[in-house]
């Protein structure tokens, strides 16, 4: 018999180890065993932990989705009236938004050659209508439902009930007084949003709380 065969002996060994039969394979294959799948307590502590953070994402979710119409009606107004502005700017000329409170909607109209008397008045202006809007573009908005028109006051009168009303924005960045409510009665904290015009700069500010915004004017 080979000595260097004999049990235990490094000739032995290697040939357990090739044959995946020795101390250092059987160690390997119990240690993958152990650990090549996860235990009932761990699955159960991922669970857990997947059910915490999709009850707390949930509330947050819940107020996105229904804070979605009011929000997007005060970014298109703002966009739409800070287009209006710059428009005016850039060309020299009176531009206006018009405003259809029935409906909901406004849209970039065009410019004149000088600039009017008043809000809705021309004042011998001679009209250009700009290029048709384009809904969801900067040119043109919507409030959708059911986001309502609670306030539409330019040059301090009340307009919300009219079928149309102008709003100016003139080439020194001025523009007519404006004062927007939204109201979205499904939004259960902060169903009113408040949008003020600042006649010395034509640029929008915007408040939750509508009476914080009136009395600041006042």
């Amino acid at each position: 018999m080979n000595p260097e065969a004999q049990p235990g002996s490094r000739v032995e060994d290697r040939g357990l180890r090739e044959e995946g039969q020795g101390p250092t394979a059987r160690y390997h294959r119990w240690t993958l065993q152990r650990f090549k799948a996860f235990t009932l307590l761990e699955l159960m502590i991922v669970v857990g932990i997947m059910g915490i953070v999709l009850t707390m994402g949930v509330p947050l979710v819940y107020r996105l989705r229904h804070e979605a119409p009011l929000r997007k009606g005060v970014k298109d107004v703002v966009e739409v009236c800070s287009y209006a502005r710059a428009l005016a700017i850039l060309q020299s000329k009176a531009v206006c938004v018009v405003f259809h409170p029935r409906e909901g909607t406004f849209a970039v109209q065009g410019g004149g050659v000088s600039q009017p008397s008043g809000p809705g008045e021309p004042g011998g202006v001679e009209f250009q209508s700009g290029p048709p809007a384009k809904p969801g573009s900067m040119t043109s908005g919507s409030f959708s439902e059911p986001v309502t028109i609670e306030m539409l006051d330019v040059d301090l009168t009340e307009y919300k009930d009219a079928d149309e009303v102008k709003v100016w924005f003139y080439p020194n960045g001025v523009c007519d007084e404006l004062t927007l409510i939204l109201f979205d009665p499904t939004v259960e904290r902060d169903p009113r949003r408040a949008i003020s015009w600042e006649v010395t700069t034509g640029l929008a500010s915007v408040e939750t709380d509508p009476t914080k915004l009136i009395t600041s004017r006042r």
